[in-house]
């Protein structure tokens, strides 16, 4: 079958063909690559404005309201252009803008601090895209979720590393993750956020960037792509955490900096002058207050805070 023959081919055709890495879309939406490469998936309307990134929480999982200093940490969630989701919990409604009601949501793992099927149908969201390595488990929760609140389950989209979603103007590029859940098949992901000529990696959880994300990104110094210009990566195991029992599925503050280090030396790391790269996923136990970390962290890492709103450039 050649490319044109496919592509005259409706989506429901290639299903019922057996097709793999098809997800069935409205007639348009569906753009088809060459085979062997990832699906591409398109919808809505481009923002011609930069890439913003709103931080509705930058909390690990040992968060749960404020601590013994007063400090407080929501769940780790992103919010893009005031349009899409990166992970979502109860804890990160209030950081929500007002009037903003986003419809769109990735997840980065099933992990109860970044998923969360009751507050995902609360909010009203239309589709959900998450791995496709634990699609029954969600579509299981995301029922029993609309059995408790009478609401319906959004689609739900399965996405395997190296897949892309082009969606309001900005390409998320599916990456595989260092990080491990309850279920030993579970491949959690990590996203890469492309939007004209600024691309930011969003790391968490995960420890350090396993080498298929980094040659599927293009930063992987032995198979050289296009630089990214932006990063925000997970420090949950903090300045000092580097023996903590956490090791082995996420990353501390040198791992980060020293991340940063080679990429910045490589080229592979480019961005405008003065951008931080910033920290999230910050665990209670293994950090100070955001003034300590601010007087404390390593040019140019800076830790994220609750309700920040960065603006991403080239």
């Amino acid at each position: 079958m050649d490319r044109r023959e496919f592509l005259n081919i409706g989506t429901g055709a290639l299903v019922t063909a057996g097709l793999t890495g098809v997800i069935p879309v409205e007639a348009g939406n569906y753009r088809t690559v060459d085979a062997g490469d990832p699906l591409h998936y398109i919808d809505g309307v481009e923002d011609p404005g930069p890439l913003r990134m709103r931080f509705l929480g930058t909390g690990a999982a040992d968060w749960n309201g404020k601590d013994e200093r007063g400090e407080l940490r929501r769940l780790s969630s992103v919010l893009l252009d005031d349009k899409v989701l990166i992970d979502f919990t109860p804890t990160d409604e209030d950081m929500l803008p007002d009037g903003v009601k986003p419809e769109v949501i990735f997840y980065t793992h099933s992990h109860g601090d970044h998923y969360n099927p009751v507050a995902a149908l609360k909010l009203g969201l239309k589709r959900i895209h998450l791995g496709s390595s634990w699609i029954e488990r969600a579509k299981a929760g995301f029922e029993k979720a609309s059995k408790e609140t009478g609401l319906p389950v959004p689609e739900i989209v399965p996405l395997s590393p190296g897949d892309k979603v082009t969606i309001c103007g900005m390409t998320l590029t599916t990456l595989p993750a260092n990080h491990a859940t309850g279920d030993l098949k579970e491949q959690t992901l990590m996203y890469l956020i492309e939007k004209r000529e600024v691309r930011v990696l969003y790391a968490t959880d995960t420890g350090g960037i396993p080498a298929v994300a980094a040659r599927l990104v293009g930063i992987d110094p032995h198979a050289k792509g296009k630089a990214i210009t932006g990063l925000v990566m997970e420090a949950t195991m903090g300045m000092d955490g580097d023996e903590d029992f956490r090791i082995f599925t996420h990353s501390s503050v040198k791992t980060v900096e020293r991340t940063v280090h080679m990429l910045l030396r490589e080229k592979r790391y480019t961005p405008p002058p003065g951008q931080p790269v910033y920290l999230t996923h910050l665990a209670r136990t293994l950090h100070g207050t955001q003034a300590e970390l601010d007087a404390t962290l390593p040019s140019p890492l800076k830790a994220a805070h609750d309700g920040l709103e960065v603006t991403f450039t080239a």
